[in-house]
C-alpha cells in the first residue's frame, strides 16, 4: 500500500568521507527502487588531512561489508588504541585516553574507587597502568582483543587511523559497485517548491539539474542546502571551545610508530599526530586570538617527526552546530551538520550515527514531521554530550601560561557539565543522564589526567573489608604487563596482515 509514497530518488551533495559514507550505506540499507546521486566536484576537494577514528567504525564498515585487512591497507590505515594526551593539565604532564575500561571489575563498587583509596595511602600507581590499552600502547605492541571475557586481552577496543582521501575513494568503489551514481558538477543554485519549501532539485553550473525527493548535504562547512538554501540558522558554541583555525601538514614517517592518537598542548591550542603507514598526519588547532597563523604554521612545522610532505594547509570554522540537521527534506551530516574540533576523533563516527539514525527514521513523500523532531531531538542531545566532553579537557586545566588555558580554567561552562565535574570532585562519581558516545571509563580517564582529584572516594569501599583489593590491583598490573608484552609490535602486525602497497 506504501509502495507510491516511497523515495524514489536521493541525492548527496558533495562527496568527501561523509558523501561516500553516506552513499555506500544508503546503498547497501536500500535494496529496492530507489536511486542515489552524488553530486561533487573535482575542483573543490575536500578538507581531509588524515584520520583517526573511535570504535564504532568497526561497526560502520561490518555493516557495509568491509574486509578489514583490505581496508586498511588501502587506506594506508593503522591501528588505534586510545588518544595520549600531552600538556594538558599541566606541561609536563601526560595521560591517556584508552578504548576500554581500566582493569576488570572484581566488585560491584566501581574498580576506580578502590584505586582512589589507594591512591590515599600512597599505594597505588598511575591509573593508566591499570588499563591494557595503555599497556600495549605504551610498548608499541597491538593485537585484535580476544573474545574471552575472563582474560585481560578482552578489557580494550581499537579503532583506526587512515587516510580520509583514500577511504573516501574505497568506499566510493564500494557505493559504485552498488548502483550509486557520481555527477561531476559544481551547484550553482536549487529549485524549491513554492507551497512547502522543500528543495526539488539541485541546479549545476552547466545548466543541468539533479531532482530528488531527498537531499542530503556534504558539502562541508558551506552548507549549500541546510544553510544556503534553507538558512537553517548554527549555534555557535565558541564561548567554550575558542579555538577556530587549524594548520594541517603531513610528514614523512619518522619516530614512535605507536597504536595511538597524540595531542600535544601548545600556548595557544593543540597539535594532533596521527601515524599512517606512509606518512604522519600532524595539525595544529589554535585559537586566532591568541596567535597568528604565520606563527602556528611555524610552531607546527618546527614539531614534526620528519620533513614537511607539502605546504601547511589553512582552515576556518566556528565550533557549532546547525539549529536543525533535517530542515524539510534536506539532512546535513559532516561539516555541513556542525564542527566539533577532532580532539576525540568524533568527526566521523557523528556522520556515522547521522546515518543510522536516517535510516531506522527513514521518510516517505509525505515527510512525516515527526521524524525529522525525533531526529533533530536526538541528534542535538549527541552533539551536546560530545562538546560537554571536549569542553572538559579545556576547563580542567592547571595551565596558567598563556592567556588562552586562564580564560578556558575561569570560563562558565553549561550546567549539565558543571554538575558532573562537582560529583567526581566530591567522591569520584560518574553520573549520567542516559546512554552516551563517551561512557564512564572515557570520562574517569580525563577527569584524573586532567588532576580533578575527588576530595574523598565512596565510603561503601570501607564496608567491603572481603575484597583484597590491594592484591587484586597489583594483579591486573602484573598480567596486563605480561600480555602486552606477548603482543606483536603494531609494525609487525600491520607487515603479517594489512600492509599497504608503496604509494
Amino acid at each position: 500500500m506504501s509502495e507510491g509514497r516511497n523515495i524514489a530518488r536521493v541525492a548527496i551533495v558533495g562527496g568527501g568521507s561523509a558523501g561516500w559514507m553516506a552513499a555506500a550505506a544508503l546503498a547497501n540499507a536500500l535494496r529496492g527502487d530507489c536511486r542515489i546521486a552524488l553530486v561533487e566536484s573535482e575542483e573543490i576537494g575536500i578538507v581531509g588531512v588524515g584520520e583517526a577514528t573511535i570504535p564504532p567504525i568497526k561497526l560502520f564498515n561490518r555493516s557495509l561489508g568491509l574486509d578489514e585487512a583490505d581496508f586498511v591497507a588501502r587506506t594506508q590505515g593503522s591501528f588505534k588504541l586510545g588518544i595520549q594526551f600531552v600538556d594538558w593539565a599541566r606541561k609536563g604532564h601526560l595521560y591517556f585516553h584508552p578504548f576500554g575500561p581500566f582493569g576488570a571489575e572484581f566488585d560491584s563498587v566501581p574498580l576506580h574507587q578502590f584505586w582512589l583509596r589507594a591512591r590515599a595511602r600512597g599505594e597505588a600507581a598511575p591509573l593508566d597502568e591499570y588499563s591494557m590499552a595503555w599497556g600495549a600502547a605504551s610498548r608499541g605492541r597491538f593485537e585484535r582483543p580476544v573474545p574471552d571475557r575472563r582474560r585481560i586481552q578482552s578489557t580494550y577496543d581499537y579503532a583506526y587511523h587512515f587516510d580520509a582521501g583514500l577511504y573516501g575513494r574505497y568506499l566510493r568503489d564500494h557505493a559504485e559497485r552498488r548502483g550509486v551514481t557520481r555527477t561531476e558538477g559544481k551547484v550553482a543554485g536549487v529549485r524549491r517548491n513554492g507551497e512547502t519549501g522543500f528543495v526539488e532539485a539541485l541546479r549545476l553550473e552547466d545548466g543541468r539539474e539533479v531532482e530528488a525527493e531527498l537531499f542530503i548535504d556534504c558539502s562541508g562547512f558551506r552548507g549549500l542546502l541546510i544553510e544556503g538554501a534553507l538558512a537553517t540558522g548554527y549555534e555557535d558554541w565558541s564561548a567554550w571551545l575558542p579555538c577556530d583555525r587549524a594548520v594541517a601538514v603531513p610528514c614523512a614517517p619518522g619516530g614512535d610508530f605507536g597504536p595511538y592518537t597524540r595531542s600535544t598542548a601548545h600556548e595557544a591550542g593543540w597539535q594532533w599526530r596521527i601515524p599512517l603507514q606512509h606518512r604522519i598526519g600532524n595539525g595544529y588547532v589554535y585559537a586566532s586570538a591568541h596567535i597568528g597563523d604565520d606563527e602556528a604554521a611555524a610552531t607546527l612545522l618546527a614539531n614534526l617527526d620528519g620533513p614537511a610532505l607539502a605546504e601547511p594547509r589553512l582552515l576556518r570554522f566556528t565550533t557549532g552546530r546547525r539549529r536543525l540537521f533535517w530542515n524539510g527534506n534536506v539532512v546535513a551530516l559532516g561539516l555541513a551538520a556542525g564542527f566539533m574540533e577532532p580532539l576525540e576523533s568524533t568527526s566521523l563516527h557523528l556522520v556515522q550515527s547521522g546515518i543510522t539514525r536516517l535510516l531506522a527514521l527513514w521518510p516517505d513523500r509525505e515527510f512525516d514531521p515527526l521524524g525529522a523532531q525525533e531526529y533533530n531531538r536526538i541528534t542535538i542531545q549527541e552533539y551536546e554530550r560530545v562538546r560537554d566532553f571536549l569542553i572538559l579537557h579545556y576547563h580542567l586545566t592547571e595551565r596558567t601560561d598563556s592567556e588562552l588555558w586562564r580564560r578556558c580554567a575561569a570560563m562558565t561552562v553549561p550546567e549539565t557539565l558543571q554538575y558532573r565535574i562537582d560529583h567526581f570532585r566530591r567522591r569520584g562519581r560518574l553520573v549520567s543522564d542516559g546512554l552516551e558516545l563517551f561512557q564512564n571509563a572515557s570520562w574517569l580517564a580525563v577527569h584524573i589526567g586532567q588532576l580533578n582529584w575527588p576530595e574523598r572516594y565512596e565510603p561503601l569501599v570501607d564496608e567491603r573489608r572481603d575484597v583484597d583489593s590491594d592484591r587484586l590491583l597489583a594483579g591486573i598490573r602484573r598480567v596486563i604487563a605480561e600480555a602486552a608484552e606477548a603482543m606483536p609490535t603494531h609494525r609487525a602486525f600491520i607487515d603479517r596482515h594489512c600492509r599497504a602497497p608503496a604509494p
